[in-house]
């Protein structure tokens, strides 16, 4: 047992030895356990211990706190929108397989702090489960649902630690434009009928 702990040690700093030393003191960075710990209990919550806290209790009203979250996501969004444009996708990437700049440069720091950023933001995204949990749609609780809250922080973490930059943050600039699109609708929802004129884009 002691040969196999030791021989998954050796494994786990050989391959940290590859990771970008800039990120390796930022916030949840330095291992993937927090991060981790932090997955497991939040699919344990809004798969059981919510549900069952709930289950005998009346459903919370959150008009408000939807209507402050769901505004502040767009301002987020937007805000890693200009920063994904200003640190790469805007000034210099062209779109053919761009690397990693691992550099010191202000410009390189700057994509790496949007990519720690992005990752952040999927923990703070973890509320919508929460919050459906807390309202009793537990229907809206899906497999897929609790699966990309909880696979988008985890992979993202190797993202920030190993390769921030480059090619792979294209897709999280388009995420973050969807996002835009979808929390004004969520937003607008929260706000109430009175707002529904402003949904004629939901047909689509």
């Amino acid at each position: 047992l002691f040969n196999i702990k030791s021989s998954a040690a050796l494994i786990y700093d050989e391959f940290m030895h590859n990771a970008d030393s800039r990120t390796e003191n930022w916030l949840l960075m330095s291992s993937p356990v927090p991060q981790t710990i932090i997955i497991i209990a939040y699919i344990y919550f809004v798969t059981s211990l919510g549900p069952r806290i709930m289950e005998n209790r009346k459903a919370f009203d959150l008009k408000g706190i939807l209507i402050v979250y769901n505004f502040s996501v767009v301002a987020l969004s937007f805000y890693m929108i200009y920063e994904f444009v200003m640190s790469g996708w805007g000034t210099g990437y062209s779109f053919r397989c761009d690397l990693v700049d691992y550099s010191d440069s202000p410009q390189g720091i700057r994509m790496a702090a949007t990519c720690w950023l992005y990752y952040m933001s999927k923990f703070i995204e973890m509320l919508d489960t929460i919050f459906f949990v807390l309202r009793k749609k537990n229907s809206q609780v899906t497999f897929l649902h609790v699966y990309h809250h909880s696979i988008m922080p985890f992979t993202w973490w190797f993202g920030v630690r190993f390769s921030a930059g480059g090619m792979g943050t294209f897709h999280a600039l388009l995420n973050c434009v969807v996002h835009v699109t979808m929390y004004t609708y969520y937003g607008l929802t929260a706000l109430g009928p009175n707002y529904q004129k402003y949904l004629w884009w939901k047909k689509y």
